[in-house]
């Protein structure tokens, strides 16, 4: 084998690409990869567990869910756009909703379900908080706590029995229902001069600690 030499350094030349596939053919390849698949991470990083995703609900995407997600989505493209201010009108369209998701065995959302009213979230969030422009009634706000409600009890259903992943239900839960995480701090006050509230003592303490200086 001969060998470049560039300046003190013998650098050996580049393999011809057929000597380097001689060296490793796809056959091995195809088992060394399999090999570093069946043994997974190093020990002491956890191996190929993933601690976030470890929900008996889980399971990765099959073939045809992106299909079944896009068709469940497109059914609001086509639907007639209704007069929003008609508070009959927004009932139907929520209960057409709720009964497309049931028929499709998909989880109502938020969104979905203001894609089909032809609304946005923040049209939406008005409504819940009893903010209303022309035209609109309080019926809308009532149909909206209907519809909020209904989504809630799902949310904690799907929560309580591992049909959502856990950190996408706490996102849902404080991103769409209001929940949040808190904790409560207690303040007392502690008075370096004790419990005393009378001015006149206050004085007379602050004349004697001068004096005694």
């Amino acid at each position: 084998m001969l060998l470049c030499v560039k300046g003190e350094k013998i650098i050996p030349p580049f393999p011809h690409k057929d000597e380097r596939r001689n060296r490793m053919d796809d056959k091995k390849l195809t088992e060394l990869g399999g090999e570093i698949v069946k043994r997974g991470r190093p020990k002491g990083t956890g191996g190929n567990e993933r601690k976030d995703l470890s929900w008996s609900g889980n399971k990765e995407l099959q073939p045809g869910d992106n299909s079944k997600f896009l068709r469940h989505a497109l059914a609001s493209w086509d639907l007639p756009p209704i007069d929003i201010s008609d508070a009959s009108q927004v009932a139907q369209r929520i209960e057409w909703f709720f009964s497309h998701c049931a028929e499709d065995d998909m989880k109502p959302t938020v969104t979905g379900l203001c894609n089909a009213l032809g609304i946005d979230r923040s049209t939406f969030y008005r409504w819940g908080t009893g903010e209303f422009r022309k035209g609109e009634t309080s019926d809308h706000y009532t149909l909206v706590k209907k519809a909020r409600n209904i989504l809630e009890e799902l949310w904690e259903d799907y929560m309580l029995n591992g049909k959502i992943n856990p950190v996408t239900g706490i996102f849902l839960g404080k991103n769409h229902f209001g929940y949040a995480d808190k904790q409560e701090v207690v303040l007392t006050p502690n008075s370096p001069l004790g419990d005393t509230k009378d001015t006149k003592e206050l004085e007379e303490r602050y004349i004697e600690s001068v004096v005694d200086d």
